[in-house]
């Protein structure tokens, strides 16, 4: 803090803490404009594009529990959807926006680990069936090939919605350290006075 006195004895008070305060939120909001929100939500939304995509063969093969549930489906709304407002919040970057971002990815996290389960359980529930292709007394019916594909169809997606978590949690990771510190920033300067104080001869008096 420097305190300059004039020569018709009025006093200016310079607080540089505070621009330097001022000057870590310009780059707090830099830093929220940055790449990472904006990548990772138009991963989020080209996973859940691709989601719908590989999921619409299933509806040829026989309905179990992942079509039965409809977890392509809702899935892949709440990963685009996220997508989108970390996108928008790559672009506003406000604390409001990072906020509702910040919800949002903390549901595609939930909405990620409960396909998963999904998934593990179907796969589980529903393996090859035994046949043997090169014998003509038990040979592979269509029944087996469409088995098969199902399976690899819901592997794919297993490894989508796997991603799809990695991405949420990196990004809730990033925007929750983000929002800690610009709750830190905002605390400091409700208490910091304001940068130049004016103390004009009569003040003395």
């Amino acid at each position: 803090m420097d305190v300059t006195v004039s020569r018709n004895l009025s006093v200016t008070v310079t607080d540089h803490s505070a621009d330097k305060l001022r000057e870590r939120q310009q780059k707090l909001r830099d830093r929220l404009q940055k790449v990472e929100s904006k990548v990772l939500g138009v991963s989020q939304v080209m996973l859940g594009v691709m989601v719908i995509s590989y999921s619409l063969p299933l509806h040829l093969t026989e309905y179990t529990e992942v079509m039965t549930f409809g977890v392509p489906w809702w899935s892949a709304i709440v990963f685009i959807v996220a997508g989108a407002v970390a996108i928008e919040t790559g672009k506003l970057a406000s604390m409001n926006s990072l906020r509702v971002c910040l919800l949002v990815t903390l549901v595609a996290v939930l909405t990620s680990t409960l396909a998963l389960i999904f998934y593990s359980i179907d796969l589980h529930n529903n393996q090859d069936t035994d046949c043997a292709i090169n014998s003509s007394a038990a040979p592979c019916g269509p029944q087996h090939y469409a088995k098969a594909f199902s399976r690899g169809v819901k592997s794919c997606l297993l490894v989508f919605t796997i991603i799809q978590a990695v991405i949420s949690s990196t990004l809730s990771f990033f925007l929750y350290k983000e929002r800690h510190t610009s709750t830190e920033y905002a605390s400091l300067m409700e208490n910091t006075p304001s940068t130049l104080i004016h103390s004009a001869p009569s003040d003395f008096n």
